[in-house]
């Protein structure tokens, strides 16, 4: 029986992040979690659920991924702890609200560091361990919704996912020799914590009640409701098993059908 298959996983503490790894460790993986150093404790707690399922094994790789020495050591302690690389979920991000007139050459620099540059980070450590083993693997990143349609106040948001896209589609052509396949989930609006804070942004440009603008948004998914972190997980599940062996290069959509392409 061969070694079971690692995926390292960034953003993990809470959110879509956890609920991706939670979900590939009861599909068999052994699970890298990663996540900033401030959120060591809701990391640490991500890692022992994986643990607590029969036969897993857990990393804990704390690092801002932006930060090129963070997420070197990140990678590192991930196949020491855990031996090889499959699969790289680069989950983690941040999504800004402002009117691009407003917004600081500062929060622009910090907003693509983390969305794009840590993206670059990712892809690349795990594209050279993936060579280095010489197994194939799959490269699969959170890109968004918006980028397939731009929204107001969230231009660096929008302009950084728009870059994922761009930065996978060209990793996919240069890594599809080595058997390493790359891809993007693009979610809608999704029912965490960042939702929260993303409706009281919007209240403070906009106007508004409590709970207004995601009723709005609700009103513009076919399916009637805000994703839930599982649904994207399901979904990342499928990108990361053999049965997307065929797929690379593609940026989809789990949106519930608020966006038609």
């Amino acid at each position: 029986m061969g070694l079971r298959q690692v995926v390292f996983v960034s953003g993990a503490a809470r959110g879509i992040g956890k609920a991706i790894a939670l979900r590939l460790a009861r599909d068999g993986f052994n699970v890298a979690v990663n996540d900033i150093k401030k959120n060591i404790t809701a990391l640490e707690a991500t890692a022992a659920e994986i643990r607590a399922l029969a036969g897993r094994e857990s990393s804990v790789t704390p690092a801002d991924v932006s930060k090129r020495t963070e997420v070197t050591e990140a990678f590192e302690k991930s196949a020491r702890d855990l031996g090889q690389l499959n699969v790289l979920v680069a989950n983690a991000g941040v999504c800004k609200i402002k009117p691009l007139v407003d917004v600081s050459t500062e929060e622009w620099e910090d907003e693509m560091a983390i969305n794009l540059t840590g993206m670059f980070h990712q892809f690349q450590l795990a594209a050279r361990q993936m060579i280095r083993q010489g197994t194939g693997g799959k490269i699969i990143a959170a890109a968004s919704m918006v980028a397939h349609k731009s929204v107001p106040l969230m231009g660096g948001y929008s302009a950084s996912k728009w870059g994922v896209r761009g930065l996978s589609q060209a990793a996919a052509q240069e890594l599809a020799p080595y058997g390493i396949s790359v891809n993007n989930y693009c979610p809608g609006m999704v029912d965490t914590p960042m939702w929260a804070s993303v409706d009281g942004a919007l209240r403070k440009y906009y106007g508004g009640e409590p709970g207004e603008h995601k009723r709005k948004f609700e009103s513009s998914i076919l399916v009637g409701r805000l994703s839930q972190p599982d649904d994207i997980a399901k979904f990342v599940s499928y990108l990361a098993s053999k049965d997307c062996d065929y797929i690379t290069g593609q940026s989809m959509l789990i949106d519930g059908g608020c966006y038609l392409t």
